[in-house]
């Protein structure tokens, strides 16, 4: 703390849920964050948000058709859906790629606020990827701790 002074930290907590098309399906979450920061009244400190499960990640880039449209060929060309996985044969339920994305996108994403704003580039939002090969509801935690 500046000053030498110390500050009393607050804890506030929510879920983002949504349904999801699956397949790479990229969800700008940005409103949803910062209104939730908003609420949480907490002036300066972090906001982690986090998906629980193992098929989805969450990340930052500009959300414009094309780059989106780039990411997902990026990450088919990275871990391609079409090649076989130990995960499918044991399970049988096809989606070894979705885990395999998203531990290399990872689960969760924290952010800075200052004076009651997310720290984000002009052109940067908040996004979940859901990589699982079905239609899912998706609920996301997201924690913010500051004073």
């Amino acid at each position: 703390m500046r000053g030498g002074k110390e500050g009393i930290g607050m804890i506030f907590s929510e879920t983002i849920s949504f349904n999801t098309r699956g397949f790479s399906d990229i969800i700008d979450i940005t409103d949803r964050v910062e209104s939730i920061v908003k609420r949480s009244k907490i002036e300066n400190g972090l906001v982690t948000v986090f998906c629980p499960g193992s098929t989805g990640a969450i990340t930052t880039i500009e959300y414009e058709s094309g780059v989106l449209r780039d990411l997902q060929r990026a990450i088919e060309r990275i871990v391609p859906s079409n090649i076989p996985y130990e995960h499918d044969q044991r399970w049988g339920d096809g989606n070894g790629f979705s885990h395999v994305r998203a531990a290399f996108m990872k689960p969760s994403l924290t952010i800075p606020i200052q004076n009651g704003n997310l720290i984000l580039g002009t052109w940067q939002q908040i996004v979940f990827i859901d990589f699982d090969n079905r239609r899912r509801q998706r609920n996301l935690f997201v924690q913010i701790l500051g004073e």
